[in-house]
């Protein structure tokens, strides 16, 4: 018992993350590669586009053809051909010539751009008129211009979004390397908590941090698998805490992470093999009394009872290791600013996360503090995000402009 407590600064703690192995590679088909971390650097084997294009409907034109036209004094241009789609154009063009090209279609040599079909008029089969000018390049994309051949297209460690998983198509590829989904097991402790289809008596909790953890690990592309209730009972923890260990790539204990009669986790942790306990106590709030063990080269955490604790502790702490395992490059969040509602004090030599609620007033996006213990679960389903109240700060006064992690 002697390190409980010996508490570190959050990003002590986050920095003990690069301490732990990756996960291992295996290829998936691009279908099923949506939310994945890609394992490898991808390149572009091709220019691309390999032609140059139309973006529009309507007729590729050599653009110092158009110069000078306008709806009052038009100028005629000579139909040369239609352009086939799919197809590359057998003819060239000249100056005052034209030829009709749908979107997506390759222009003809001698073309630099396209007029479009709503700036035109057909006088007969082989004449139209036009009354726009164009400008070189207007209405094309041209040869390579999205990516020359040679050009890194996606690094390693970039997650997959459907914007990914289209440029990877564009290039043909059918399957990808990515980096295994960690698994995540997940145990609840405590002679209180049971069962969510049961009835509680008095005293009795259902299991909420389990469905609570559960979500926040699947809404990161992680894999959970939960081992159930665990009493209070040094013996069974340890027997549980070992199969989840080799069943998993990192573990989630929720409960008994404190020091007090039934707190067995810290205990439980340290007397498994190969144990090294790397935190108990983190200078947050709420979640102070977090543990992280280094078991089987796993991160084994201890993590609060209180369901915001846990879930907030979860966000700000456990994240960043499941991201990092995960082979993640960049993890940074997505904050926004608002101005404070009100006034909030703090306590120096900790953070505190304040959960907020977000809305509009007089054209100002406004956050407004949720309060509430750390075991109401209807203080995170009213939030929409939480600030951070640094270290060494008293608190934070209304009107402050503020930045919002959204949950």
């Amino acid at each position: 018992m002697e390190n409980f407590f010996k508490v570190k600064e959050i990003n002590e703690v986050i920095a003990l993350k690069s301490t732990f192995p990756l996960m291992g590679t295996e290829i998936v088909e691009l279908f099923d590669s949506m939310g994945r971390v890609l394992a490898k650097d991808i390149y572009s084997d091709i220019d691309l586009p390999d032609f140059t294009r139309a973006t529009m409907d309507g007729y590729a034109v050599c653009a110092a053809s158009t110069f000078g036209a306008t709806e009052g004094v038009p100028i005629y241009l000579k139909i040369k051909g239609s352009i086939a789609m799919g197809e590359a154009p057998s003819f060239a063009i000249s100056l005052g010539e034209a030829a009709k090209i749908s979107t997506g279609g390759m222009l003809p040599d001698g073309a630099d751009s396209v007029i479009m079909i709503e700036h035109t008029d057909v006088l007969d089969d082989s004449t139209i008129e036009i009354y726009k000018s164009l400008a070189p390049g207007q209405n094309v994309i041209h040869f390579g211009e999205d990516f020359k051949k040679g050009d890194i297209l996606l690094k390693r460690g970039r997650k997959i979004r459907p914007q990914e998983m289209g440029l990877l198509a564009a290039f043909g590829h059918t399957s990808v390397s990515v980096y295994k989904q960690p698994v995540i097991g997940i145990i609840s402790t405590g002679d209180e908590i049971i069962k969510i289809e049961d009835k509680p008596c008095l005293g009795q909790l259902r299991d909420i941090n389990t469905y609570t953890l559960l979500g926040q690990i699947k809404e990161i592309g992680a894999k959970a698998l939960k081992f159930g209730i665990v009493k209070d009972n040094l013996d069974e923890l340890l027997n549980i805490a070992k199969k989840t260990i080799e069943q998993c790539d990192m573990v989630l204990i929720s409960g008994g992470s404190s020091v007090g009669m039934r707190d067995y986790t810290i205990s439980a942790l340290s007397m498994l093999s190969n144990s090294n306990i790397l935190v108990h106590g983190v200078a947050i709030s709420p979640g102070k009394p977090t543990i992280l063990a280094k078991i089987e080269n796993k991160a084994v955490w201890g993590l609060p009872g209180h369901v915001v604790s846990a879930m907030i502790v979860f966000k700000v702490v456990v994240k960043p290791f499941i991201d990092y395992i995960s082979g993640l490059n960049s993890t940074e969040e997505t904050k926004i600013s608002a101005v404070l509602s009100r006034n909030i004090p703090s306590a120096q030599g900790r953070i505190d996360y304040i959960r907020v609620k977000l809305f509009k007033k007089d054209n100002m996006l406004l956050a407004e503090p949720v309060l509430g213990k750390s075991g109401l679960i209807n203080t995170m389903v009213k939030a929409d995000g939480l600030i951070e109240i640094p270290i060494n700060v008293e608190g934070l006064k209304k009107e402050s402009i503020v930045e919002v992690s959204l949950l």
